[in-house]
């Protein structure tokens, strides 16, 4: 059993890292615009997030879909479908970006719209949107790329190149912001450039791992009707999953956002704060997704229950530290975040529930990775579907007499039921992959 502690640990801690530096791209213009005058351009920035949440969390199954095919042809020592699902993720995502580029003004408009922003939000939001959305195919066709990355288990070339996308970032943020004054435009433009600087060098570390034995695909096989409509199904679940989950935390932002702009403000730094979190914890759920999707593609039951007890364990006890870090420190991080008193102390007031969800949140993660990695995108589907009625139910009634507060404990359950609907299924998947009575996966 140590061996895939220490197996679970080794691909985890670079998929940490390179989880840790995705939410850079926000975090840092969370803290940048949060620094800007008033109120309004840090409203702004935070509601383009959920916009581009909704956009780009909406094509997540190019990279969940791509992980698990992936995983389970490397498990079953497949070169050749290995790149025939990466390829089919490449064209998939850039068909999906020109789609977006084509829709683009109505989808911001009508986007913007619904979040319900006061007018000064509302501008900086438009203004930030319309300049990012020209990143769409390269985002779309990194989510491939990482995905082709985490499924063959390349856990430290994954790292680099997120550090390499959140450097260029970094560095033309600061640029653009601090000594041109750009405002959130100069943010909105450091972003763009640094997905696209990912997709190119994205492509050169994915290009020999590519190109072997490329001569001998055809585009019969590429693009053969069985396999496609596989991928479509599973991706068409997966993008349901996702909707769902973003429907959540849109609705969220909305009901939040009629309180104010500067509890709308508050409330999305203590969600930078779940989104840190959540990259963490998909450290250990990604690795899942690689282990699982190895062991079934080898059909291989005991190295697949190894795998969960060990992954298990160790994501529960990163989502214990993260919560104790909040409570010591989350005061001192929402002083990093901005400078603005009255958002400062409605996030102070509103801390405790970001500590929580650390722990209330981790069972969601990690099944994500479990039912990920063994292609279970239906159940992935349904669960989601279920826990956000739930919170939708839990919401209306909770906010209208607790207010705030109300809407972070529905939220909080939502994160919850995701890991209780999620592990009332889990059972069927050892016995649906390897055969046999159901199995715990645990024992």
């Amino acid at each position: 059993m140590a061996h895939w502690y220490r197996r679970v640990l080794f691909l985890a801690i670079p998929l940490i890292l390179s989880n840790l530096t995705q939410p850079l791209l926000s975090t840092v213009d969370t803290i940048l615009s949060g620094h800007l005058p008033g109120a309004a351009a840090l409203g702004g920035v935070a509601v383009s997030g959920i916009f581009f949440n909704a956009v780009f969390w909406s094509f997540g199954f190019l990279r969940m879909g791509t992980t698990g095919l992936v995983a389970q042809a490397y498990g079953a020592r497949n070169p050749t479908a290995l790149r025939l699902h990466f390829l089919r993720g490449l064209l998939t995502a850039f068909a999906i970006g020109a789609v977006v580029l084509l829709l683009r003004g109505p989808l911001i408009a009508l986007s913007i719209d619904l979040l319900g922003a006061s007018p000064e939000v509302r501008q900086n939001a438009l203004l930030y949107c319309h300049i990012r959305i020209w990143s769409a195919p390269a985002a779309l066709a990194n989510y491939v790329i990482l995905g082709s990355l985490l499924g063959r288990q390349r856990a430290r070339t994954a790292l680099a190149l997120q550090a390499a996308i959140n450097a260029v970032n970094v560095v033309l943020v600061l640029a653009l912001v601090t000594r041109l004054h750009w405002g959130v435009a100069g943010i909105a433009t450091a972003t763009l450039t640094a997905e696209w600087a990912g997709l190119l060098l994205g492509l050169a570390l994915s290009r020999p791992f590519a190109s072997v034995g490329a001569a001998s695909l055809r585009w019969r096989e590429l693009l053969d009707g069985p396999s496609l409509r596989h991928l479509f199904a599973l991706n068409r679940d997966i993008l349901l999953r996702t909707i769902s989950l973003v429907a959540a935390f849109a609705w969220f932002t909305r009901t939040g956002a009629r309180a104010g702009d500067a509890t709308l403000a508050a409330n999305a730094l203590l969600l930078n704060l779940q989104s840190i979190a959540s990259y963490a914890l998909d450290g250990f759920a990604n690795a899942t997704e690689a282990l699982v999707g190895e062991a079934i593609g080898a059909r291989r039951r005991q190295n697949y229950r190894a795998v969960l007890r060990a992954s298990t364990v160790m994501a529960f006890a990163v989502a214990a530290v993260l919560s104790l870090v909040y409570f010591g420190l989350g005061a001192q991080i929402i002083g990093l975040f901005t400078n603005q008193q009255a958002v400062r102390q409605l996030a102070w007031r509103y801390l405790p529930w970001a500590v929580a969800l650390p722990v209330a949140s981790v069972w969601g993660y990690q099944l994500d990775g479990i039912f990920i990695g063994a292609t279970r995108a239906r159940d992935l589907r349904n669960s989601m579907l279920l826990s956000l009625g739930g919170f939708l139910g839990l919401a209306v009634v909770l906010e209208r007499y607790f207010g705030n507060d109300g809407l972070w404990c529905a939220f909080s359950c939502f994160m919850l039921l995701r890991g209780l609907t999620l592990g009332l299924r889990l059972p069927r998947i050892g016995k649906d992959a390897f055969g046999g009575v159901s199995d715990c996966a645990f024992t």
